[in-house]
């Protein structure tokens, strides 16, 4: 996950209000209970120790949450006051999350808000395509493309003299797959899409698929439904869900076979919260990676005003002559960290392993 547009909640000091909160369901009723919600969320922040115009600001974003279509929901960061960041969601949170502290809670935005890949479904026959764009936050038109119309279809006769027609319908088919794969591929490249999602026949799909850049192959699904139908949210979120699953599981790969020392005897990755406090103070984490139900996720770190600046102990930062220092989530912290060296940072639940050990490890820019 890009992590880039977290920058800035890292440009004032804290403390801050992290909400995170489900989009209101459709009744009669909405108005009134997004607005109760909305003031025990409020209230909420306010035990923990927030300011009242910081809980206010939150409690009148949460408020306008009833005119919003997104289906799952946003996050809320705010500070002195203001809503700093408001991100939309695309997963829905299990409970509404609320916390005030010296860092913004992030961390659950790897699950909530990341990995969120965006699918192109073409929808292919014999004549051309139409493309769809899907995403966690729905769906909508993407273009189409027109082959040649004539001929498409084979002859039913065996005979000699059908041999040339029987070319030219082979010719046409050929053309037009070649036209279609041109088409997915510039949409591909302009809408950013992770995922091409080839609907129609088998022949009609294996046409386009061997024609497209070789650059995309590792992003082609062949859906199994024929020519005519549309997909069904269920479909592509299965198809997402598993190009997130097999991501995760590419980056776990990457760090488990680096976590063994190269050829300089010192590994390329490292676990455990001492050992990333080390690599983010000297700024060599090339690629965060989480499991948010380790352990080690919401161990307590100390940190100071810049995002290099944290340790294990609060006597290692006035070591380190920094005078000012404050509690924090470890995962937090890191991801403080990264964002300010441009760094991505992934949840690897989907993959389903035990690793990193503790539930946070990283990928080293150099060992």
């Amino acid at each position: 996950m890009d992590l880039a547009f977290l920058h800035p909640l890292y440009e004032h000091p804290g403390p801050w209000a992290s909400v995170y909160v489900d989009a209101p369901r459709p009744t009669e009723d909405t108005s009134h209970e997004r607005h109760l919600a909305a003031v025990a969320v409020a209230r909420e922040l306010s035990t923990q120790g927030a300011d009242e115009e910081t809980c206010v600001a939150v409690r009148e974003a949460l408020e306008e949450m009833r005119h919003s279509s997104e289906p799952h929901g946003r996050a809320v960061f705010a500070r002195a006051g203001k809503v700093v960041l408001d991100p939309a969601l695309t997963r829905s949170p299990e409970a509404d999350l609320v916390r005030w502290a010296p860092l913004p809670h992030t961390a659950p935005l790897l699950e909530l808000a990341g990995e969120d890949p965006v699918c192109v479904v073409a929808y292919v026959d014999r004549k051309g395509a139409d493309f769809e764009l899907r995403g966690a936050l729905g769906r909508k038109g993407a273009g189409s493309v027109t082959g040649r119309q004539w001929p498409v279809h084979r002859t039913g006769s065996a005979d000699w003299s059908e041999r040339h027609f029987q070319l030219r319908v082979e010719n046409t088919w050929e053309h037009n797959a070649a036209e279609i794969a041109d088409a997915l591929a510039v949409c591909q490249e302009e809408t950013g899409a992770d995922l091409l999602i080839l609907v129609g026949d088998d022949r009609e799909k294996r046409s386009v698929h061997e024609r497209l850049p070789k650059r995309l192959y590792g992003q082609v699904v062949e859906a199994e439904h024929g020519a005519g139908s549309r997909l069904l949210d269920e479909d592509v979120e299965r198809a997402r869900s598993e190009h997130v699953r097999q991501r995760a599981e590419q980056e776990l790969d990457r760090f488990l076979a680096a976590r063994a020392p190269g050829d300089d005897g010192r590994p390329g990755a490292v676990e455990g919260v001492p050992a990333l406090v080390e690599a983010a103070r000297e700024h060599r984490i090339d690629e965060l990676l989480i499991r948010p139900d380790g352990p080690d996720a919401h161990r307590v770190v100390w940190v100071g005003e810049d995002p290099d600046q944290l340790a294990v102990r609060r006597t290692d930062l006035k070591i380190l002559g920094e005078q000012n220092s404050w509690s924090a989530r470890a995962d937090d912290a890191l991801i403080r960290s990264v964002v300010a060296t441009g760094a991505p940072a992934l949840s690897v639940t989907p993959a389903g392993e035990e690793a990193p050990v503790g539930g946070l490890g990283a990928l080293l820019r150099w060992a």
